[in-house]
């Protein structure tokens, strides 16, 4: 595939729904390279026609506007082709994670009710089909999209930029998992406003090592059909040695990270020659603090490397990002508020607080997403419409904001719990572990029951729990610090690369007990 010539130009169009976006990348960049998966690339025409002929595909199965689409299967490029044949068609999609079978999935089928189920895994199929779900192969239906012969003819009735373009799936610690809706214009503005700020080229190489049923990653893909950049899929969660192999592999220019990658990444290459580094020019972060130790160590490697630190949830897709490297000045931050958009923390009250005061953080703007799917009562609890058209998200996390409008994170509804009558976020002691000496990763388990806090730490040179927690002591407050401490092997990882606390607390009931200080 030829790439593009231009480093500078970028596609933004004034879209009104998602596939818009990839209609004019085709138009402007039709041989470029669109999105890699292993060995199976797709340019920006090939992606538009395959996507064309799946659209005809769903209208002659009778699938209708407002109807929904299941995807569960392995990462490729077939997901990139159903979500947008899947706008065309007026359908929302939900894109599942491979790993959601059984239960999780019939939890899903009887949530969204979908007209259709594409898959990989034939169980999830014939479950599907005991519903009287229409359930298809990933096989067949790759067949049907790269089939030259089969039309790509116009559809009635395309969609309203108010219709629903998908159901992004998200679970807390105990409910079933919920969805979020979004509609053409919520994630069209999102698209655009991170794009505003981000500012991905033409001549970008996007390598994504998240899966696409996690929104980050999924946003990734129209990130680039926004601005004609090419996008290289890696497996989900990618923290091991063919990392770095991948990512010069691909020539990748723009990395989005969670601090596992990150992390994973700053270890290669502190053991790789400079013949092995990557010519990466942008790192982003969300869904979790950024090691600042990892970030350091990553700059140093790549001397130009540009970092953006981002704060957002998939209620809103994106509420702030750092301008780049602006966190060298203000550490700790996780940015302003998008263009075109509010956020600010408010009192138990709903009132707002001036800044420097601690408080829920809310977010106004048109990247509100629409509200829950069948939650009406979540919804209203989370999206109140107190200022105006577009409604106010209660995110449930705490933060506060600086007098230039930056936003500091200081913890998760969940995340926050009190020792001896002090309010302590789990993030907060989290981030001051990583800064002791020997420790490459940590994570809290907040108290529950007779539970008090518990700390889990990966480290090296040899260091005990008890070293640990002592050597806490020149970090941060003592009152802060947990009791116990259990050295793992390595922090277990859901499969978005976010530690998995359900997993953690299963280890410390294997353990039977844990170092004390």
């Amino acid at each position: 595939m030829t790439a593009p010539t231009s480093t500078a130009q970028a596609v933004l169009p004034s879209a009104t729904t998602m596939h818009e976006l990839l209609d004019t990348a085709a138009r402007l960049y039709p041989k470029a390279p669109a999105v890699t998966s292993g060995e199976h690339t797709l340019s920006y025409a090939e992606l538009d026609a395959a996507t064309r002929r799946l659209a005809r595909w769903m209208g002659e199965l009778g699938l209708r506007r407002g109807e929904r689409l299941l995807i569960s299967s392995a990462t490729g490029v077939l997901q990139a082709v159903l979500v947008y044949a899947a706008s065309r068609a007026g359908v929302a999609f939900s894109l599942l994670h491979e790993q959601v079978r059984g239960a999780a999935l019939d939890h899903v089928l009887g949530d969204c009710e979908p007209a259709l189920l594409v898959s990989d895994h034939d169980p999830s199929l014939a479950a599907a089909a005991l519903r009287g779900v229409r359930a298809h192969h990933v096989d067949d239906v790759t067949r049907r999209a790269f089939d030259p012969q089969a039309p790509l003819g116009p559809l009635p009735g395309p969609p309203l930029p108010v219709d629903p373009f998908c159901l992004i799936y998200t679970s807390g610690t105990t409910a079933l998992p919920k969805a979020v809706v979004s509609t053409h214009q919520q994630a069209v503005f999102a698209v655009q406003a991170i794009q505003q700020v981000l500012g991905y080229r033409p001549d970008d190489v996007i390598y994504s090592p998240l899966p696409q049923s996690f929104d980050y990653g999924l946003y990734q893909l129209f990130l680039a059909t926004s601005s004609g950049a090419h996008l290289w899929l890696g497996r989900p969660a990618e923290v091991g040695p063919r990392l770095l192999t991948n990512l010069l592999r691909a020539g990748a220019t723009v990395l989005p990270a969670v601090p596992a990658v990150a992390d994973a990444l700053a270890r290669l290459l502190r053991r790789a020659g400079a013949e092995r580094t990557p010519r990466l020019r942008m790192l982003t972060n969300t869904g979790a603090a950024m090691p600042q130790q990892a970030v350091a160590a990553l700059r140093e490697a790549m001397p130009g490397l540009r970092v953006h630190l981002m704060f957002g949830l998939t209620e809103c897709k994106r509420a702030t990002i750092m301008p780049a490297d602006e966190d060298l000045a203000r550490p700790g931050a996780s940015g302003r508020a998008l263009p075109g958009t509010e956020v600010f923390v408010v009192g138990d009250d709903g009132r707002r607080l001036p800044p420097g005061e601690i408080g829920e953080i809310a977010v106004r703007g048109a990247n509100v997403m629409s509200g829950y799917w069948r939650r009406p009562e979540l919804t209203a609890q989370r999206f109140h419409r107190a200022e105006g058209l577009f409604p106010e998200l209660r995110t449930g996390d705490y933060g506060w904001l600086d007098e230039d409008g930056f936003l500091y994170f200081s913890g998760r509804r969940d995340d926050i719990y009190k020792t001896n009558g002090f309010r302590v976020s789990a993030t907060e002691v989290e981030a001051a572990v990583r800064r002791v000496p020997g420790v490459e990763a940590a994570a809290v388990l907040a108290p529950e029951g007779d539970r008090q806090a518990r700390l889990f730490v990966q480290v090296t040179g040899g260091l005990t729990g008890a070293d640990v927690l002592l050597r806490l002591r020149e970090q941060i407050e003592e009152f802060k610090i947990p009791r116990t401490c259990l050295v793992v092997d390595a922090l277990p990882l859901t499969g978005n690369g976010k530690t998995d606390r359900k997993a953690l607390a299963a280890l410390e009931e294997r353990a039977g007990h844990v170092r004390t200080r």
